[in-house]
C-alpha cells in the first residue's frame, strides 16, 4: 500500500511531546479526545485541550473516498469544528493502492509540508466552528481512466514550541482501551497487511505493537481472521536449547516440550495464568515462505514460521532483532530454519543451541488498559496490569520482571523463576561489568561448578563480600544454601537432562553442589535473555555438555561449547528470601521492583 503522508514541522526546542494523534476517517462525524502535553523546561506548563471534532464530506456526501477522472482536477470539502481556545491543526493525507507512475497533486512532489500555494487551504482554526474550506485533488501520469483516493485528517495542538518526535509524525491514533485487536487496527502506524485470508499481519520496522505480559516484553504480530485472537511472539530470545536429538517435527520435539512444560523448567509453566490470556488450544503451522499448509500441532506455546516472518517484511522488519532464533519450519535439505543476526534464514542442525523466541496466542477478548504501544510504554493486559504492590512478596511475582537489585553499573537483575518453594530465583540482566566494561574470567580447571573452581570462588567470594557489586542489605536478602544442578546435557540432548537423572524427569540428578550464589543452566529462563548482539558478552553456564567442555551463552543468543579455561562473562544467580517484599516500581524495566527484608 502506497501511503502520501503529509506532515507537519514546528522550531526545534528541548522539550518532550505527549501528544501525537491521528484520525483516520471511515466516514461521517468523529470526535477524539486530546491528550495533556506537558512542556519540560523553565515555567513548565500543563495545556488539556477538549475535543477536535471535524466532519468530512465528498461532492456534499459523507464518506472517505474520493474518485477523481484522470489527468483531472476535483474539489471536495472539509468542515473543521474547535472549541477550544488553542489552535488546533487539521493534517490532511491520503492512503490508497495507487497504480505505478500515477502523481496526486495536492501534495507536491518533494514538498510535502507545504499546501499547494493555489488552493490558499489554511489547517489552522483558532475559535472557530463549522468554517468550511474547498480542498483540491490533482491526479496526472495515468493511463487509468478514474482513481479512487482514501482521504484521511491528522489532528493536534499546534503551540510554537511544540516539537515533534524524531520522526516527525502528527499521524498516529492513540487508542488506550479495547480489545488487542481493536487497539492494534486503530493504530494507523501499524501499517496491516490483509493479502492473507487467514492473517492480518503488523507490518514495517517499528510500528506501535509492543506488549508487556507476564514480565515479558512482547510484539503483536498477527490476528486471526477466523477467531480474533492475536499472535504475539517476545521480542528478544529467552532462552537457548536443543530443538531435538534428530527430527526437524515440531510434535514431540525438545522444543515443543520445553515450551509447553508447565513446572518451573519450562516456560509454560512460568507464565502468568495462562488459561485466562492464551488460547491453550493453538494450531501451530509449520509452513514455509510459499507452501500450503502442513501439518499443524496442537500446542499452547510455539514458534513463528519461516512464512509468518517473510510476511511482515523480514530483514527489515521489526521480528529481526539482531539474534538468532528457531522459527516452526523445517529445512528442505535438513535441520530446522533460523533466523541470523543479520536478519537472514537458513537450516540449522536440530543438535544445535540456538535461541528461543516463544509465541503464543492471546484469546480474543483480551483488553488492553494502558500504554501506548511504544518499547517505553508498551500496551498493559486487563489482569495483567496490577497497582500498588507495596508489601506484596517477591515470591508472587512472575519470571522476566525486573528488579533494581545490586549496585552502580550492575544493578539491574530478572526473576527467573520460583524453583525452591517460597524462594525467588533471579539472575542479572546483563553480564557483570567492571568500569564499563564486562567483566571476564575462566571457568575453572574442569567443567563442574564448586564454591573452589575459578568463577564460583568469585562469586562466593568477592561478588558477595567487597561492596563493588551488592549492598551489605541485600547480601542479607539471599539464601545461604541453594542447590545447584550439574547435569550434563550433550549436543542434540534434551534440556532436561540438566537438572534430571533422565528426560523423563523420574529423578533429579545426582550431580549437585551446595553454595549461596551459581549460574544459571542450559535452558533455563533468561539464560539466552539478550536485547541485543552488540553489548554483551559471552556468558558462561554451569551445565557441562561433555567431560571436556561447558555450554557458553553466546551473545548472539544461541548456545555453544567452550573449554572452561577460556575467560568469559558472568551472570551471577541466586534465591532471595521468602521474606523479601517488594517496596515500589511495576517491574518493568522502565520502573524495576525496589526490595526490602521484611522481619
Amino acid at each position: 500500500m502506497k501511503k502520501i503522508l503529509l506532515e507537519t514541522s514546528f522550531s526545534k526546542i528541548y522539550m518532550i511531546v505527549m501528544i501525537i494523534v491521528t484520525l483516520l476517517i471511515l466516514g461521517g462525524y468523529f470526535s477524539y479526545a486530546m491528550f495533556t502535553v506537558t512542556k519540560e523546561k523553565e515555567n513548565a506548563i500543563s495545556i488539556v485541550t477538549g475535543n477536535l471534532t471535524y466532519e468530512l464530506k465528498v461532492d456534499g456526501e459523507e464518506g472517505n473516498t474520493l474518485t477523481v477522472p484522470s489527468n483531472s482536477r476535483k474539489d471536495f470539502i472539509v468542515t473543521l469544528s474547535n472549541p477550544n481556545n488553542r489552535v488546533g491543526r487539521f493534517n490532511f493525507y491520503y492512503e490508497e493502492s495507487l497504480p505505478d507512475g500515477v502523481d496526486i497533486g495536492y501534495i507536491e512532489k518533494d514538498e510535502f509540508n507545504v499546501p499547494p500555494t493555489e488552493t490558499g487551504i489554511n489547517l489552522e482554526k483558532v475559535d472557530t466552528t463549522g468554517s468550511s474550506n474547498t480542498y483540491l485533488v490533482r491526479v496526472s501520469n495515468t493511463t487509468e481512466s478514474k482513481i479512487s483516493i482514501g482521504l484521511g485528517v491528522s489532528v493536534g495542538l499546534d503551540y510554537n514550541d511544540l516539537e515533534l518526535p524524531e520522526n516527525g509524525h502528527l499521524l498516529r491514533k492513540i487508542t488506550s482501551t479495547g480489545t488487542v485487536k481493536e487497539v492494534i487496527e486503530d493504530d494507523i502506524m501499524n501499517r496491516l497487511n490483509y493479502d492473507d485470508s487467514e492473517q492480518t499481519f503488523v507490518t514495517g520496522s517499528n510500528p506501535y505493537n509492543y506488549i508487556w505480559y507476564s514480565g515479558k516484553l512482547w510484539r503483536v504480530v498477527s490476528i486471526d481472521t477466523s477467531d480474533n485472537s492475536v499472535k504475539l511472539v517476545t521480542q528478544w530470545n529467552i532462552s537457548s536449547i536443543s530443538y531435538d536429538d534428530n527430527s526437524s517435527s515440531f510434535e514431540g520435539s525438545y522444543m515443543e516440550e520445553w515450551l509447553n512444560d508447565t513446572t518451573v523448567d519450562g516456560f509454560l509453566g512460568n507464565l502468568r495464568s495462562p488459561e485466562d490470556f492464551i488460547k491453550m488450544d493453538s494450531k501451530w503451522d509449520p509452513k514455509a515462505d510459499g507452501a500450503e499448509t502442513a501439518l499443524e500441532v496442537e500446542s499452547s506455546v510455539g514458534l513463528l514460521n519461516s512464512y509468518e516472518y517473510n510476511a511482515v517484511g523480514k530483514l527489515s522488519s521489526y521480528l529481526n532483532n539482531s539474534l538468532q532464533w528457531w522459527t516452526l519450519t523445517p529445512n528442505p535439505t535438513g535441520g530446522v530454519i533460523t533466523v541470523g543476526i543479520n536478519g537472514g534464514i537458513g537450516g540449522n542442525d536440530v543438535s544445535a543451541a540456538n535461541g528461543i523466541r516463544p509465541s503464543i496466542n492471546l484469546k480474543p477478548e483480551i483488553k488492553v488498559v494502558s500504554g501506548n504501544g511504544t518499547e517505553d510504554n508498551p500496551y498493559r493486559l486487563m489482569g495483567d496490569n496490577d497497582k500498588d504492590l507495596n508489601g506484596v512478596k517477591l515470591n508472587t511475582r512472575y519470571s522476566g520482571e525486573y528488579i533494581s537489585f545490586g549496585t552502580g553499573e550492575n544493578n539491574l537483575y530478572r526473576i527467573v523463576s520460583h524453583e525452591t518453594e517460597g524462594l525467588t530465583k533471579i539472575t542479572s540482566a546483563e553480564p557483570l561489568k567492571e568500569n564499563g566494561k564486562f567483566k571476564t574470567m575462566a571457568f575453572g580447571d574442569g567443567v563442574y561448578y564448586s564454591n573452589t573452581n575459578e568463577v564460583g570462588s568469585f562469586l562466593n567470594g568477592e561478588y558477595l563480600d567487597s561492596g563493588n557489586y551488592l549492598t551489605s542489605e541485600q547480601v542479607n536478602m539471599i539464601e545461604d544454601n541453594t542447590t545447584w544442578y550439574l547435569g550434563t546435557v550433550g549436543s542434540g540432548a534434551s534440556y532436561r537432562l540438566a537438572k534430571y537423572g533422565d528426560i523423563n524427569m523420574s529423578n533429579l540428578t545426582s550431580n549437585i553442589t551446595i553454595s549461596k550464589v551459581g549460574l544459571l543452566r542450559l535452558g533455563e529462563l533468561m539464560g539466552g535473555q539478550y536485547n541485543n548482539s552488540s553489548n554483551n558478552a559471552n556468558c558462561t553456564y554451569l551445565t557441562p555438555i561433555n567431560s571436556a567442555n561447558i555450554w557458553n551463552m553466546i551473545q548472539f543468543g544461541q548456545a555453544y561449547s567452550y573449554a572452561p579455561s577460556s575467560s568469559v562473562g558472568i551472570k551471577p544467580s541466586l534465591n532471595l528470601k521468602s521474606n523479601v517484599i517488594i517496596t515500589g516500581g511495576n517491574g518493568t524495566l522502565q520502573n524495576p521492583f525496589t526490595l526490602d527484608l521484611a522481619p
